[in-house]
Parts: C-alpha cells; structure tokens; sequence
C-alpha cells in the first residue's frame, strides 16, 4: 500500500505542476518549420550587420517586432561576398522561416529570383525598387531625393564659402542618384549660384559602401577646394567624409539614413543633422501588415526627413529651421518638387 501524502507535499507537487504549465514555450529556429511559429530572416548587404546605417536600421526593425510579439523566433545572416546572396536567403527559406528581409540595391536581383521560387514566403526588400510586382514581396523605399533636396537646402544655408560638397557611393544605385540630384535641386532652390562638388565612388563597385578611406580622401579634396559643408552618402565610405570633415575646425557635416549623431560619434564635431530614412519603422510596419495578413505589393514607400539638430541646435538660425519646415511641408504636400525622375 502506498504511502499518503502529507498535505503540504501535495500543495507542493500542484505548485510545481501549475509553474511548470505556466513556464513560456522556447522557440528555436527548429520550429519555424511550424505553422502557428513566426520566423523571419534577414540578410545584410557588404557592410554587415553593424554598419551604423541601413543594415543596422533594417535588424533594429526586425528586433521591434519581435519585442513586440509579432513574430517568434528572427535571426540575421551578414553577406560577406555578393555571389553568396543567393545562398543566405535560401538558407533561411531550407529552415521553413515565413518572411525574409534583404537589404540594399545590390541584392534585389537575388530577392527577385527568390520570390519566384518560393512563392510561399514572403519578402521584404530594402532599398529596393520594384518594377514587377509580385504578390509574395514588397520593397521599402524612400524618396531620397526628397532626403537629399533637404540635406541641399541645409547646406545652402550654412555654407559661409558658397562652396558645398556631397561624396557618393555608387552611379549605378537609384537612390544615391536621386540623393545627389535632389541634394543639388535643394541647395540651388535656395542659391541658384552655389557652388556644388558632387563626386560618385571611383574605385571597385563592390567596394563603394565600404570604403571610408576614399570617403575621407575625397572629403579632403573637396575642403581643399573651399567646401565647408559636407554630406556623405555611401555608407561607411559616407562615413570616412565624415569623420574627415570633423578633424577640421569650423566646419558642418550632414549625415544620411540614419540619425548619424546615434552611430558615428566621431563625427559630432560637424555633424549638424542627418537625411534621414525610417528604416526601422518601415520594416517593422512591413512585418507587422504581414502578421495582419494585410502585406502589400510594389513599391512601399517609407518615411523620410531630418534628424534633431542635437548639439547644432543652437548654432542653426531660427530663420534656416523655419525655411526648412517651409521646405519639408511644401515636399510632403507636393508644391515643392525636386525635378527628380526615376531612371532619367
């Protein structure tokens, strides 16, 4: 005959089998083959993960929504090489992951081929202009010209040498095409005579985002040739021109993408603002209608602007920030345009 439990180990083994119910399911990449598991993947461009812009921007997205519950398990893969694009995303889409998000220009094409392979998941590109819709993948843009008319129109203001500069990555990505045009669009809508040194990436394609040497090579040249106003867009070889233009004395600088004040603290010397594009809240938006079951198609345009002013905040004039909010209603609103066009 067994024993009889005394009352207090019986209270004891139901309060250990109540917690025991109540301890919180651990979700590993293994279950994403489930239905009822969210799991997203995202692949990086070259610069990684940690590139203090767009990728960095992209995950942070990512990692919201998790936070937040919309999805269960996420998990990231930095492209090292552009040929192995095709293989990260497929890794992910092998492992039963819902909806993956890849990022930057350089790896639409693969995001593409992707998308017509497994029309079961579903895709985010960043960065990445959709000419063909497909029903299973949206890319996150934003008008850069727009970003870059803003940026312009800053640098117009406070340049005290007539003479801005903007150093570029890559002729061949839409978006730093139409920064750069709606950068000078910007700074002539304020002073048609300004002087403007405009400069795209020389060397390797595949080096264009990831070379701050030339970024801050280029950057000196420009100072040598009077430009007092600085914006670098080209990712960390945007940031070389940057930490370049604060090694000078009295000199601004204008970050891109993201609030650079956040990500590149060597540059705080000049750094007045930053064009901003909300990648963040863009991918997690995404992530959020794909939950829904709301997922759009195309072209899905994020939001865009600039950064606080932070330390500047008292050195711009009141009269350049009214101007500037002028300039962004008038954007937004239509009555000001940049005279950009895709593809001219």
């Amino acid at each position: 005959m067994g024993k009889k439990l005394s009352f207090g180990m019986a209270l004891l083994i139901i309060a250990t089998l109540f917690l025991a119910a109540c301890q919180p399911e651990v979700i590993s990449e293994a279950d994403c083959p489930k239905a009822e598991v969210v799991c997203v993947g995202l692949v990086t461009g070259l610069d990684g993960v940690h590139d203090k812009s767009i990728n960095q921007s992209a995950w942070d997205g990512v990692l919201k929504a998790q936070a937040e519950k919309a999805v269960d398990w996420v998990r990231y893969i930095e492209t090292v090489d552009s040929k192995d694009s095709d293989q990260n995303i497929t890794t992910f889409a092998g492992a039963g992951y819902d909806l993956i998000v890849t990022v930057g220009s350089d790896l639409a094409e693969s995001t593409t081929t992707a998308a017509k392979n497994f029309p079961g998941l579903l895709f985010i590109g960043v960065d990445q202009d959709q000419e063909v819709v497909y029903s299973n993948l949206v890319g996150l843009v934003f008008h850069a010209d727009q970003s870059g008319f803003l940026a312009g129109a800053l640098a117009a203001q406070m340049t005290r040498t007539n003479t801005i500069a903007a150093v570029l990555g890559s002729n061949t990505v839409p978006s730093v095409k139409a920064f750069k045009e709606g950068f000078e669009a910007g700074a002539r809508y304020i002073n048609p005579n300004i002087n403007i040194i405009s400069t795209y990436y020389s060397g390797r394609s595949e080096a264009a985002f990831t070379d701050p040497r030339w970024g801050a090579d280029t950057a000196a040249q420009a100072i040598q040739n009077s430009a007092d106003v600085i914006t670098g867009a080209g990712g960390r070889t945007g940031n070389g021109a940057l930490i370049e233009t604060a090694s000078h004395t009295g000199l601004y600088c204008i970050g891109v993408d993201v609030d650079q004040w956040e990500t590149v603290p060597d540059a705080h010397p000049c750094l007045i603002t930053s064009s901003v594009k909300l990648v963040a809240p863009g991918v997690f938006d995404l992530i959020k209608m794909a939950r829904d079951g709301s997922f759009p198609t195309g072209s899905y345009f994020g939001a865009s602007g600039l950064a606080p002013y932070h330390d500047f905040e008292s050195t711009i004039p009141q009269a350049v920030k009214d101007k500037i909010n002028q300039i962004t209603t008038g954007l937004n609103g239509g009555s000001i345009t940049t005279g950009y066009t895709p593809g001219g």
